[in-house]
């Protein structure tokens, strides 16, 4: 591909500061490139382009970035732009970035608010962090339970256009308690003297305003549902959680999942927009507790020094059973987080989990302690090698059951299972291996 074929990019058109060909792009690419783009950019940068875009298109681009990313926007615009861009924001994505944002940043944004906007806008504040009720939007359309089709309809219509979404619809008693849900292409299908009681969904799944927001978004996606609706603790209908917020809280549930896993603190932000000390900081201090744990493995080559220096051959396994246990027993972990993750697994279920994952440890140990005992023989001699292939066999199954037994223990104590990583599970299994190792060494050998 020469030069002239490469697609032109926001950062280029920046560097040169062509503002004309920068209105060219942003009016050729649709918002979630646009904010994609401002994503990658310093936000002393990315403030430039934002400052073109036409303003039917400003709202829509600034709320595809996240709370970060909005926060570094807003500080480089005027008092009017800045008041003008969170009014059209959606209370939920208002209360999010207020949520978290600096002091001065959160006061200047509530003050700058109309009065119905901010009572909106406060009433979600009030809900805990990483709660239901931060996240679910209240611009909904209610319907009463005794309304027929038609009358429901002209309620649509007359109040929709405000609304987050109209695909499903509330449907509560006098007392404003939640009845169920009603969906719009059963009441455009319904004859018009059909009275909601008689169409509405009251098996419908409900959450809590104060409710973990991604078990909230966990349960939309079990039920395969666009909305879920949210309740206080009274029953009464407050909100409800849509689709688009829940996929986000997935994705960023995940994505700290993945982090913890890989043994790093997660970072939010665009990776390309991320600073290398930033980078380094949140791996730094896994690391530090990675290699402290570790100095259990010096440990116990030292305790087992004497039997090395009978059998230095002993020796030649030592990487290939701890590389052999530290994989088993990060897959079990990563297995048992994932289904924790998902509502596969629960606490009740340690038992089940740990006589799965220990029968799975052995067919593993049983498959590679034959490949370690033909090697083996070959290298050292049968005796050495029956007992790699024992201690295979043992570090395979304490691992699977380390592995399986960690995140659910976490979980317990109120942990999240995503801290008790891979590496960590495959450290503290390195140094265990190695006691069984020569322990069954020891045995074999009569040394």
């Amino acid at each position: 591909m020469t030069d002239a074929e490469k697609p032109v990019e926001l950062a280029d058109l920046l560097d040169t500061n062509d503002l004309v060909g920068m209105r060219l792009w942003l009016a050729e690419h649709p918002p979630y490139e646009i904010a994609d783009a401002l994503a990658r950019l310093p936000p002393e940068r990315a403030i430039v382009p934002f400052r073109l875009l036409d303003k039917d298109r400003e709202l829509e681009v600034f709320e595809e970035l996240d709370p970060g990313q909005q926060q570094a926007i807003l500080v480089g615009l005027r008092d009017s732009a800045f008041r003008e861009l969170l009014e059209k924001m959606e209370p939920d994505d208002r209360a999010r970035l207020i949520g978290e944002a600096p002091a001065k940043i959160a006061a200047r944004a509530l003050a700058g608010l109309s009065p119905a906007e901010r009572r909106m806008t406060a009433a979600l504040l009030g809900y805990p962090e990483n709660s239901v009720g931060r996240f679910m939007t209240p611009d909904t359309v209610v319907l009463h339970r005794d309304l027929t089709v038609a009358r429901a309809l002209e309620v649509v219509r007359a109040k929709g256009a405000e609304a987050e979404t109209v695909y499903v619809l509330p449907v509560v008693d006098h007392g404003r308690r939640l009845s169920g849900l009603v969906q719009l292409s059963d009441l455009v299908t319904s004859s018009p003297d059909t009275l909601l009681k008689d169409l509405v969904d009251v098996f419908t799944p409900r959450t809590y305003a104060t409710d973990p927001a991604e078990d909230a978004a966990r349960l939309m996606q079990e039920a395969n549902l666009v909305a879920l609706p949210v309740v206080d603790s009274e029953e009464r209908f407050v909100g409800l959680l849509t689709f688009d917020d829940a996929l986000e809280l997935i994705e960023a549930a995940d994505s700290e999942d993945i982090a913890r896993q890989s043994g790093s603190q997660p970072v939010h932000g665009h990776y390309a927009a991320v600073g290398v000390l930033r980078l380094a900081r949140a791996r730094a201090a896994w690391l530090l507790l990675l290699i402290i744990a570790s100095t259990l493995t010096v440990n116990v080559m030292q305790g087992f020094e004497a039997t090395l220096e009978q059998v230095t051959a002993l020796a030649l396994f030592v990487p290939m059973l701890t590389g052999t246990g530290g994989n088993v027993g990060s897959q079990s972990a990563t297995a048992v987080v994932r289904a924790l993750a998902v509502g596969e697994v629960r606490l009740r279920d340690l038992h089940r989990v740990v006589w799965k994952e220990g029968r799975v440890g052995l067919l593993l140990g049983a498959m590679l302690a034959a490949i370690a005992l033909v090697i083996g023989s070959l290298l050292v001699g049968t005796g050495i090698a029956a007992a790699v292939a024992l201690s295979v066999v043992a570090i395979c199954v304490w691992a699977a059951v380390i592995g399986s037994t960690m995140p659910l223990l976490a979980r317990r104590v109120g942990v999240d299972p995503a801290v008790v990583s891979a590496p960590l599970v495959s450290t503290l299994v390195d140094a265990t291996g190695l006691l069984i190792y020569f322990s069954v060494a020891r045995a074999v050998l009569g040394v």
